[in-house]
Formats: C-alpha cells, sequence, structure tokens
C-alpha cells in the first residue's frame, strides 16, 4: 500500500483480537504494502497496496462491520511491508474531554497485548468508523474526528509505534488523515469498494468464511424481549421465583433443585438438537424461543442463579453439546425481562464461555461484556472476559472441567456399587480428583488458585429477587450468618455484593450469583 506520510500514532485495549492476519482461523494472512504472494512457510497470503483496499478490508480483519468505532491494528515485520496482527476495537466516545484518556488507553492495550504475545508492533494503522449524525455530511464527520485521529497518532508515537495509515469511514466513503493534502485525495472523500469485492473478501470467501452483520446485530439476539410475550415470561419468573427461592435458600432443598434445574435443561438440549436447521440468524433464534417454554425458562434462569448448577451447566461446552447448549443460554438471556435484567448475568456468561470454547472470541467478548453490564460484579464473567481478552487458552478450563464431570460421575458409580459401605464416594475412589484441589485457570503467565468463598447460595439467591428489600443481610434459612461470612456483614439488595474472595475461571466462587 501506498503510505501518505509516516507520522506518530497510537494504539490501546478493549475488545482486542490476538490472531494474525485477516480476522480469524482460516483466513489468509495479511500484509501491508507490497510483497510475496506467499509466505515464508508457503500459506496463502494478501497484499494490500492503497487505502481503498485497506479500508475495504477492516471488516475482514474484525470479522463484523464496525459501526462508532476506533480500530487499531498491529503491523509486524516491517522488512517485508508489514504482517497484520492483533486488533483492538473502542466505541467512539461522545464526549471529546474522553479522548485523549481513550486514545492512550487503546494504544497501551494493544501494545502490551502484543508483547504479551510475543512481539511489540512495528507500526500501527488506525480506522475512525462513523455515519453521519442528522443534518451531518460525511466529510463533517471527518472532519470532527480529526482530533481523536491525532490523539491516536500521537498515543502511538509515545510508545515508539508509528501510525503509518489513519482512516476514516462514514457513509460509504473513506478519507486519509495521513494524507498530506497535494491533491492525490478528493476533499470529498473516496468511494468504498462495493461489498464483498475487495481481494481480502475474495480471499475469505476462497476460505469458507462469512462476514457477520454489525455489533448492534450480535447484541440484539442477547437482549432481553420487548414483545407482548414479554409480560408472560415475567409472570412466569415471578411464579418460579416463588416456588423456588424458599427451596433454594434451604439447605436441605437446594441440591434437588439443582438436580430438577440440569434435567429441565437436558430436556430442552435434546429438543434443540433435534429440531432441523434454520437459515437466518433472527429465523433461528425465533425457533429456538418456541422450543423454551415460559415456565421452563423461569426455572432455568432462577436455578443457574446457584453458583454450583451454573458451574455444571458450563460443562456443556464443547462437541455435540456446545452448539444446543450456546443457543438454550441465548434463548434464556432473552428471557431475563423487566425487573430480572441482573438475572441475565448467568446465561450471558455462558453464552460467553461456551463461544470461547468453540473459538468465537468476538461472541465471547460481547457476550460477557453485557453480563459485567447486567452485574457489573459479577467475577465469573469478569476472569472469562479478561482471560478472553488477554488471549489465554480456554483448554485449561476445559479440562478442569471435564475432570469435575468425570469425577462427579466416577464418584456416583462408585456409591451405587457400594451402596452398603458406609465409606463416602471420596473414601471409595480415593484417586478420583476432587473439584477442590483442582485449581481452574486460564493458561497463561500466572495461575490462579481457586480459593473457598464466603457466603454462601442463599445470599447469592435472596439478593437477585427483584422483590427483595433495599438492604437485605445475608442469612441462611435458619436465620444463622452462613458459613464463612462474620457476624453483621450484609449484603445490599441494590449494589451490596457478598465479599469473596477471587476463584478460578472454571470453578469461580464468587458472591454475585
Amino acid at each position: 500500500m501506498t503510505n501518505h506520510s509516516e507520522a506518530a500514532g497510537t494504539s490501546g485495549n478493549s475488545d482486542i483480537s490476538g490472531q494474525n492476519g485477516c480476522g480469524g482461523s482460516g483466513v489468509p494472512s495479511a500484509h501491508l504494502g507490497h510483497g510475496p504472494a506467499t509466505g515464508p512457510r508457503g500459506e496463502q497470503q494478501v497484499t494490500l497496496r492503497t487505502p481503498a483496499e485497506l479500508a475495504d478490508a477492516l471488516p475482514y480483519l474484525l470479522g463484523y462491520r464496525p459501526e462508532d468505532s476506533i480500530v487499531l491494528v498491529a503491523l509486524h515485520d516491517r522488512d517485508s511491508g508489514g504482517r497484520f496482527g492483533g486488533r483492538a476495537r473502542l466505541g467512539i466516545p461522545a464526549q471529546t474531554d474522553d479522548w485523549p484518556s481513550v486514545a492512550q488507553q487503546l494504544a497501551h492495550g494493544l501494545v502490551a497485548g502484543s508483547e504479551r504475545r510475543g512481539a511489540k508492533p512495528e507500526s500501527m494503522v488506525a480506522f475512525l468508523c462513523q455515519d453521519p449524525a442528522s443534518g451531518e455530511s460525511p466529510r463533517d464527520v471527518m472532519e470532527r474526528l480529526r482530533p481523536l485521529a491525532q490523539l491516536l497518532r500521537r498515543a502511538c508515537g509515545s510508545l515508539d509505534v508509528p501510525v503509518v495509515e489513519a482512516l476514516c469511514i462514514s457513509d460509504g466513503r473513506f478519507w486519509s488523515y495521513c494524507c498530506p493534502g497535494n491533491g492525490c485525495c478528493s476533499a470529498e472523500g473516496e468511494p468504498m469498494g462495493l461489498p464483498g469485492t475487495s481481494v481480502l473478501a475474495a480471499a475469505a470467501t476462497y476460505a469458507g468464511l462469512q462476514l457477520r452483520g454489525t455489533l448492534k446485530e450480535m447484541r440484539a439476539r442477547l437482549l432481553p424481549w420487548e414483545t407482548a410475550a414479554a409480560l408472560q415470561q415475567e409472570s412466569a419468573l415471578d411464579a418460579a421465583q416463588s416456588a423456588l427461592i424458599p427451596r433454594i435458600l434451604d439447605v436441605e432443598s437446594r441440591a434437588g433443585v439443582a438436580e430438577e434445574t440440569l434435567a429441565v435443561a437436558r430436556g430442552i438440549l435434546g429438543r434443540l438438537a433435534d429440531a432441523p436447521t434454520v437459515s437466518g440468524m433472527l429465523d433461528a433464534d425465533l425457533r429456538d424461543d418456541e422450543l423454551v417454554g415460559h415456565d421452563d425458562a423461569a426455572t432455568l434462569i432462577l436455578g443457574l442463579q446457584d453458583r454450583a448448577t451454573r458451574d455444571r451447566a458450563a460443562e456443556w461446552m464443547e462437541g455435540d453439546e456446545a452448539g444446543p447448549a450456546l443457543r438454550l443460554w441465548r434463548s434464556l438471556a432473552r428471557r431475563c425481562v423487566g425487573p430480572y435484567g441482573e438475572h441475565a448475568a448467568a446465561p450471558l456468561t455462558l453464552v460467553g464461555w461456551v463461544a470461547w470454547s468453540s473459538g468465537d472470541e468476538l461472541e465471547a467478548r460481547e457476550a460477557l461484556a453485557m453480563a459485567l453490564a447486567a452485574d457489573p460484579d459479577y467475577l465469573f464473567a469478569r476472569l472469562l472476559h479478561q482471560a478472553c481478552n488477554e488471549g489465554l487458552d480456554p483448554e485449561s478450563i476445559r479440562r478442569c472441567l471435564r475432570a469435575e464431570r468425570g469425577g462427579r460421575d466416577l464418584a456416583a458409580a462408585t456409591a451405587g456399587a457400594g451402596a452398603d459401605s458406609e465409606k463416602s464416594p471420596s473414601d471409595q475412589s480415593p484417586n478420583v480428583p476432587s473439584s477442590s484441589d483442582q485449581p481452574c485457570v486460564a493458561t497463561g503467565p500466572k495461575r490462579r488458585r481457586r480459593p473457598r468463598s464466603e457466603g454462601g447460595p442463599e445470599a447469592r439467591t435472596a439478593r437477585r429477587s427483584p422483590g427483595a428489600a433495599q438492604a437485605r443481610r445475608s442469612r441462611s434459612a435458619d436465620g444463622s450468618p452462613p458459613a464463612g461470612k462474620r457476624p453483621g456483614r450484609t449484603t445490599d439488595g441494590a449494589s451490596g455484593r457478598a465479599r469473596v474472595r477471587r476463584g478460578g475461571a472454571g470453578q469461580s466462587t464468587e458472591g454475585e450469583t
């Protein structure tokens, strides 16, 4: 690609993708500038030589079409023209006072993430994507965002990573902020190519990859219903809450509620797995919603507020179970209507976990961010979101969940075979791994051991009741403080949380669920 200038630039951290190449596994690696058609190992490469090709390639670098976004793309291998590396995206802040800190955050985050993955970027490419507001022209957008582009260039430059190109994309046209203004570019911008006609689009099509829509469309399938059916679902949730919460608060009946919840989930998973394939995201979601009744959805939403139940549901994360599970958790997220919005943290976190486990980091990050928006103190979502953004390997968490499941199944089988023995299943099977002894961590530079939590499920479930008092003390069914909690500690219905120690990602022990 012909660069207008090599100015100081920026980089950063929010939605960060660590793959090298073009937007995901299977896409040929892309290079900026003139270079060979194949890489050192013979893999197919795509070379982008003009700003127009770079602008057309952006959706394929991300895997979706960005809206109202700042995007930074790292470049490596300066001598060979620049190989695309990690990507970072943030929404464009409405307040210009926030622009300097956002530019610094985004630049620092992408550079630091690239260094953790092994190499500091040689340079950066920056994109500002925003369509005109009412009464505004695309050129007005470009001029309004020019100070933000300069802030990005300075932020990257302060880290010794120059921005070699900065583009504004608005309403099907693009401008280069690096243009020297000698007449090489039109003042009204250059038209974007037709979607799907760029060299990178052709390479992605050849690789069998499909471009997604926008982030707004992706989030829409996880948002609560706003239709007439929402009232029916809210009534079902009210009834389930009255029936289930007293049982969950009772120590003796809590295990039974967990088994009933998981049995309902297994039944729905079977229906989803047997349903014929439907094309189109919206039609598929509507079909899935028809297969999940209001009462079953309410039972699952309330039951998943218990951490132990949720962690067992997280075991459906691979193989033939992953697809139906992901569809079920999406459907439950859409059912957290009205005053039950905070309950969406559990199904949204499961959406994020299964998506990440299945290799879809984009949906994983969006779902986990939405889970944290529903409940900022939801520790399981926070740990997974951090691990996913840092490019850690989910296999270590999968191994932990497999061990939990296998150990439980083996313990149950052993207990059934030796029913006349007075020994506990763990005594009979000393080689079965205990969940409390197996830390669930994502592979990374630091390992987090899973400590015991403070506060019991009764405190967490009671706090999530929409009808809870403004301030409620976390206590067990007989009125005494839960084990591990000091007398006098409170759980506030609006903002308080049971105080906990950090837990491992796969078997997190937090007080929010």
